[in-house]
């Protein structure tokens, strides 16, 4: 049965404090300049040998926007210069066939997206040769449940256009929204009509595609309960599949358009915690399923499913279904996660297009995973996508006894189960469900790269 997380804010108050989101374990800011195009060609080549090669899901990062939004921290760069994504393009193909012949042919593409920035920059055409230069590189599945999917900004995207993206294989679609209050989007500087969204949302289900997830934030400038209900209230009579419901953290010394921002207009704390209490209220009321962390899915989505079957995955995309995949990212900023490595191609144009003009692999720092990185890895994964640590199984597949192995983190952990936060018990220690809204806290227990005061600064954000 899906967990309904119970709403305490003066537990949420008390251990509201920065975390990572453990997208990945360890975090990107432990990846460090040794590891280069030489280690990837490496881990790329031990993938291959391993007895049954993982399947590959595909990223591919398109930094341009049209429009700055002030409370973004993505990695884009503004331009209404069209000609710009073409060039971008010449330089994708050819990092695409560059590190497609590190992979054997017979290894399948079960999942392909495109993030960024504002992918429909690039127009349906543009698109589509995308994809056609990836299929003629790369082995795609024909299994049925192959996702290709898509983030989209409704404000730069036509009904007709999602006609094309359909054709060309999109069977998944993001949007963008976080409020459809007037004085928020004034404020942020995202001028976004209900009509228009709710349009590309129906296009996308007309044209056959599998799933429609829909991203709003709490804690934005000018936001109220008043208006985020009306917002919550028009998203759930559009029905999206799969919800992302963010904690907007102001963070101006590190985002630059936040600057924007009148950090006076932004909600208190508990403003902002009664934005959170109303949305879970809302979402599950209406029959969506606390997935973890910010997400919500219709118990007959994919992501419900496979959070039912233990099958639910956690990377740099976010929740996947696909847990048993090597990630190839691709472009400006893009993340690999292939094998027992990972791998970050520069945050910066310029750094990525000297790289592939000099016919080298643009890879700027990575890592090469300790058996103590795997473990941890292995045991946050589980945690933040099942709610719980197995310890048994740990044990066996590391070989540990896993209270003497993580003696200190057990430590860390008495304050939590003081206050209901976990459950310790022989075989798992469980997240309750007033711990499901705090796995990241828990996850932090586990983290040895927190432990270390010398440690590379993260970019934390709240835990709520």
């Amino acid at each position: 049965m899906p967990v309904i997380p119970p709403f305490d804010a003066d537990l949420l108050r008390r251990y509201d404090r920065p975390g990572p989101r453990y997208t990945s374990y360890p975090t990107a800011p432990q990846f460090n300049a040794n590891f280069g195009e030489s280690q990837l060609r490496d881990a790329a080549a031990l993938s291959n040998g391993d007895p049954i090669p993982r399947r590959l899901s595909l990223y591919v990062h398109v930094p341009f926007c049209m429009s700055p939004c002030f409370y973004c921290g993505c990695n884009r760069i503004i331009t209404r210069d069209l000609a710009r994504g073409a060039a971008y393009l010449a330089r994708l193909y050819r990092e695409i066939e560059m590190i497609a012949g590190l992979f054997d042919r017979d290894r399948e593409v079960i999942q392909l997206h495109f993030g960024g920035g504002t992918p429909n920059f690039l127009s349906p055409a543009q698109l589509q040769e995308t994809v056609d230069v990836l299929r003629n590189n790369f082995r795609f599945s024909e299994a049925r449940d192959r996702d290709i999917s898509i983030e989209l900004d409704p404000r730069f995207i036509k009904p007709q256009d999602v006609a094309e993206l359909a054709a060309a294989g999109f069977n998944r679609a993001s949007l963008g929204v976080q409020d459809f209050d007037p004085a928020v989007q004034e404020a942020v500087n995202r001028i976004q009509s209900v009509e228009e969204t709710v349009a590309i949302i129906n296009a996308c289900r007309d044209h056959g595609m599998r799933s429609v997830n829909v991203d709003l934030i709490y804690g934005l400038p000018k936001q109220n309960l008043a208006g985020f209900e009306r917002t919550l209230d028009t998203v759930v009579q559009a029905r999206p599949s799969r919800l992302a419901v963010y904690s907007y953290a102001h963070l101006p010394e590190m985002f630059k358009p936040q600057r924007q921002l009148n950090a006076e207009d932004l909600p208190s704390a508990e403003l902002k915690l009664d934005l959170l209490r109303l949305a879970i209220e809302k979402l599950t009321a209406a029959g969506y399923d606390y997935i973890g962390m910010d997400h919500f899915a219709l118990p007959d989505d994919e992501l419900s499913l496979a959070q039912q079957r233990g099958g639910l995955h956690r990377n740099f995309m976010g929740y996947t279904t696909h847990a048993d995949s090597d990630l190839v990212g691709l472009g400006v900023s893009a993340i690999s996660h292939i094998g027992d490595s990972f791998s970050q191609n520069p945050r910066d144009l310029p750094s990525w297009q000297i790289a592939l003009d000099e016919g080298r692999l643009p890879v700027w720092r990575g890592m090469r995973l300790s058996e103590d990185d795997l473990l941890r890895a292995d045991l946050i994964q589980c945690l933040m996508c099942q709610g719980e640590i197995p310890i048994r199984s740990l044990e066996r597949r590391y070989d540990i006894d896993f209270r003497e192995y993580f003696a200190d983190a057990y430590e860390r952990l008495r304050p939590l189960v003081d206050d209901g936060l976990v459950r310790i018990e022989a075989d798992r220690i469980r997240a309750t469900p007033s711990g499901r809204l705090l796995l990241r806290i828990i996850a932090m227990c586990f983290d040895r790269y927190l432990q270390q005061p010398s440690a590379a600064p993260a970019r934390f954000s709240r835990a709520i």
